[in-house]
């Protein structure tokens, strides 16, 4: 789906009945506004920031051709959030059952077939998505408040509000999030600083 950009101004409480009636120019406008808050809740959900981009074109497909079915005009946004999740959910189910398909094929397969080379390029990879592959492997329900708040920059009232959880509950979830988080990453420096210091008393030994 392509949707082309707009300068023209739109409030948010005009937006969505202009978008009802088929005003394109609203839709663009709201698409640039809330792609961000789209793609924080796929990537939350999902734990994959490099499908968030296909699936967010899915949401707005979808909030287009839907928009008929929201019922109060001002819970746009929750409603917004609904379809951005469901359709994250359904893409996680996809690649998992994708994935089951691929270990059994690989289970029949002759054991030099399945082996992987040693010049994959994994490492510098993990090296410059460190902090993000830490965040997409948080449990699910710590990763989606985590990149509501710290990636979208939401207040913990809107979160709760578009979660339908309390706002301690939030406070909760957040501060395990950011405890997992540290300890992942201070795991890996760990392991990272300890590999470099064997490597170069290999070397040096030589």
């Amino acid at each position: 789906m392509s949707v082309a950009t707009t300068d023209r101004p739109y409030p948010e409480e005009t937006a969505i009945d202009a978008i009802r009636d088929g005003d394109r120019h609203a839709f663009a406008e709201l698409v640039r506004r809330e792609n961000r808050f789209v793609r924080g809740v796929i990537l939350g959900v999902l734990g994959d920031a490099d499908r968030a981009d296909d699936v967010a074109q899915h949401v707005w497909a979808t909030f287009w051709g839907r928009i008929g079915e929201l019922r109060d005009s001002q819970r746009w946004r929750p409603w917004l959030y609904r379809l951005a999740r469901n359709a994250a959910v359904d893409a996680g189910r996809r690649v998992t059952r994708r994935r089951e398909k691929e270990q059994s094929a690989m289970r029949v397969l002759p054991r030099s077939q399945t082996q992987s080379g040693p010049d994959q390029g994994l490492i510098g990879e993990e090296e410059r998505r460190r902090v993000l592959t830490a965040v997409e492997a948080l449990p699910i329900l710590y990763r989606e408040p985590f990149v509501l708040r710290h990636l979208n920059g939401w207040s913990y009232k809107q979160i709760a509000e578009v979660m339908d959880m309390p706002v301690d509950s939030i406070e909760t979830r957040l501060v395990r999030a950011r405890r997992l988080l540290r300890e992942t990453l201070s795991t890996e420096l760990a392991a990272s600083g300890q590999q470099e210091r064997s490597t170069n008393e290999q070397q040096g030994g030589k």
